[in-house]
């Protein structure tokens, strides 16, 4: 907020602007050979209309000068996005303006800090919630399900034919729903993450992802630091996203899923690039915020945009400083 001496001074700086505006124009009346008669001459009207018109342009250029780095603080207001920090205000003007553009800078910095804070706390609580719902869909469900399999099959052993045969696709239709409760219990809980690394929870996931109408084809160095497992599990979720919206909304045939170190070793980008009609301008949803929002936990930089060629290209830059700890 600006306090009571910023905007007296702020208040000065336009008044003394429109004062030597005003003063000017009075100077060249009283030292002017210039005489206003009664009734006013067409004459004497038309010079001081043209008076007046340039008291109001110099006022007009004046005020506009002194208050430009105010429109350039209402534009960054009206497009910063806490999802791409850093854009910052340079300090310009003097005075309440300049005080005001720094306690923007200051505000920005603040809410950058907190929004990382709370989006920490978010998706740490998501991904215990995903968790939990994991264990139960694996403990309880699964557990049920298997039950009702061995059951079915004990049925299906001592009934007539026309009956064991009814029993088996009822047993074999039970089985396929087994199968995606598991396949959903993967994807909320990536095991194989937290067993096998990062390199064999991605190429899992590619396999899960090729179907017939879709191949995914993958690239990974075989170099790759120790990340942690904040990174890791960030880099898994862009990726698992990233091909969740390439199935379900672009229409793409072939998609390359690579994971690189980057020379000289200070940086892995995570690129996902698909072949199919692209983003078009259209508005991002919860998806891609939600990987905005995981790649400022690891400082990382998520760009999105159009492929080369056509397509879709998503790429993860993550910067490799000190190394992080483990959990």
């Amino acid at each position: 907020m600006v306090d009571e001496t910023q905007r007296l001074s702020l208040f000065w700086r336009i008044f003394l602007l429109n004062a030597a505006v005003v003063t000017a124009a009075f100077a060249l009346l009283m030292v002017g050979p210039f005489t206003v008669s009664t009734p006013v001459l067409l004459t004497e009207a038309i010079i001081l209309s043209g008076v007046l018109a340039v008291m109001l342009a110099a006022n007009a250029a004046l005020l506009r000068l002194g208050l430009a780095p105010l429109d350039r603080l209402a534009r960054t207001m009206n497009t910063v996005d806490l999802l791409r920090p850093g854009h910052r205000l340079t300090v310009t003007g003097r005075n309440g303006i300049a005080d005001l553009i720094r306690s923007f800078n200051t505000m920005l910095d603040r809410l950058e800090a907190e929004r990382a804070t709370s989006a920490a706390r978010a998706l740490s609580a998501q991904e215990a919630e995903r968790q939990r719902i994991a264990q139960e869909l694996h403990d309880e469900v699964g557990q049920t399900l298997t039950a009702v399999l061995l059951e079915l099959k004990r049925v299906a052993d001592h009934a007539p034919d026309p009956v064991a045969g009814e029993v088996r696709q009822v047993q074999e239709t039970v089985r396929n729903g087994l199968d995606e409760i598991r396949r959903i219990a993967r994807r909320l809980r990536p095991g194989v993450l937290e067993e096998l690394g990062l390199a064999s929870a991605l190429t899992s996931l590619a396999g899960e992802f090729s179907t017939a109408g879709l191949t995914v084809r993958r690239t990974i160095d075989a170099d790759l630091p120790d990340l942690g497992k904040e990174t890791e599990l960030v880099l898994y979720r862009v990726a698992q996203e990233a091909l969740t919206n390439t199935a379900r909304h672009s229409g793409a045939r072939q998609v390359t899923l690579s994971l690189s170190h980057q020379p000289p070793h200070t940086r892995i980008e995570l690129r996902i690039r698909d072949d199919g009609r692209g983003i078009a301008g259209a508005p991002e949803g919860a998806g891609i915020r939600g990987m905005r929002e995981r790649a400022l936990l690891i400082g990382a930089d998520l760009t999105l945009g159009p492929a080369p060629g056509h397509g879709t290209e998503v790429l993860l830059r993550v910067p490799l400083g000190e190394e992080k700890p483990h959990d």
